[in-house]
């Protein structure tokens, strides 16, 4: 028995950070905005006669063999099971503790600010669900996802934008409320091709882990901090703004309000442009006045978008590579 599924990792385009609850409540017409990608991350599970759990990861080109007995709390907890303890966190869910072959792929860098970790997370337990037969209820994988993914992290709650393209696929304009994360597809062929033109990804080869400084955010927030209070009402603005762009099918402006809302993070969280970054925008910046950047995930990562014209496009590229950084092509997937 082996089964396959893949899913999206996402590129953020407006509204990170806000994604937190009860920030994304407290603030007035909060909108995450962001795309599903063809970057997949990829699980296959092959049920083995063995009893053991037997991780195969292509990123590191490693393997990991754990003994079912392995599997009680104080190891979940502890360290006995390494970077994998996320994904074996979620297998304990499932009550699944041997005979089962897991092959891994994540589909995007590590602390690149795309949310691979949180994508392979709902993707794996999407796989098990399969595998036990079991319907896949989205909302409910995604709350169990979050919780153990910020469980771990230990650092406040993780925001829940990232999990949402590999379930969804397209477009997604997630709204919160009190009720939920109301999901809205807003995927067009015309929105898609107009992103995929406009907008560069950038590897920047720096590793950076945006999720470790969303309680820094939250602390910010709640001990009244005005700086980090008006930078996020700031954010949501924007994102607001950029939201009904997309609705009044407004492409040009879109795309400045995501450049409008990099320049905000920028100046809210200034170490989040690291300076080999903004030695390759300002370069850039002289020849394509109309640039603008916006570094993917909530506060860093390794990944940052350019906003350009679509026959700036070469121009960018050639850039990128004589900077000594990576484009990471892709294309946006069309809804599940």
């Amino acid at each position: 028995m082996t089964i396959e599924v893949t899913g999206s990792v996402r590129v953020d385009l407006v509204g990170g950070t806000l994604d937190l609850n009860p920030i994304n409540l407290i603030l007035k017409n909060v909108v995450t905005m962001n795309v599903a990608t063809s970057l997949k991350a990829k699980v296959k599970l092959t049920k083995i006669n063995d009893d053991h759990i037997h991780f195969i990861s292509k990123d590191y080109n490693s393997e990991n063999k754990f003994g079912a007995s392995l599997f009680t709390e104080e190891n979940l907890r502890g360290k006995s099971f390494g970077p994998l303890t996320f994904l074996c966190q979620i297998l304990d869910h499932f009550k699944i503790h041997s005979g089962l072959k897991i092959e891994l792929e994540s589909g995007s860098p590590a602390g690149a600010g795309l949310g691979g970790s949180s994508a392979m997370g709902v993707t794996f337990y999407s796989a098990l669900a399969e595998y036990q037969n079991l319907p896949l209820d989205k909302e409910q994988a995604i709350r169990i996802v979050n919780g153990i993914e910020a469980r771990i992290l230990d650092s406040g709650p993780a925001g829940y934008q990232d999990y949402y393209p590999a379930l969804h696929g397209g477009v997604l304009a997630l709204h919160p409320s009190v009720d939920g994360v109301v999901v809205e597809q807003v995927f067009s062929e015309e929105i898609k091709r107009a992103l995929e033109e406009s907008i560069t990804l950038v590897y920047s080869g720096e590793q950076r882990h945006s999720g470790m400084n969303n309680w820094e955010v939250y602390k910010g927030f709640f001990d009244k901090n005005y700086e980090m209070r008006s930078g996020l009402q700031s954010i949501s603005k924007i994102s607001a703004e950029a939201y009904s762009a997309l609705k009044e099918g407004n492409i040009a402006l879109l795309l400045q309000k995501i450049g409008e809302e990099g320049d905000i993070r920028k100046n809210q969280f200034p170490g989040i442009v690291t300076p080999s970054m903004k030695s390759l925008y300002n370069s850039l910046k002289e020849a394509v006045p109309s640039l603008g950047m916006k570094i993917c995930g909530a506060g860093g990562g390794g990944c940052f978008l350019f906003i350009h014209k679509p026959e700036e496009s070469e121009l960018v590229a050639k850039a990128i590579l004589d900077a000594g950084m990576e484009k990471l092509d892709f294309q946006i997937d069309s809804p599940l």
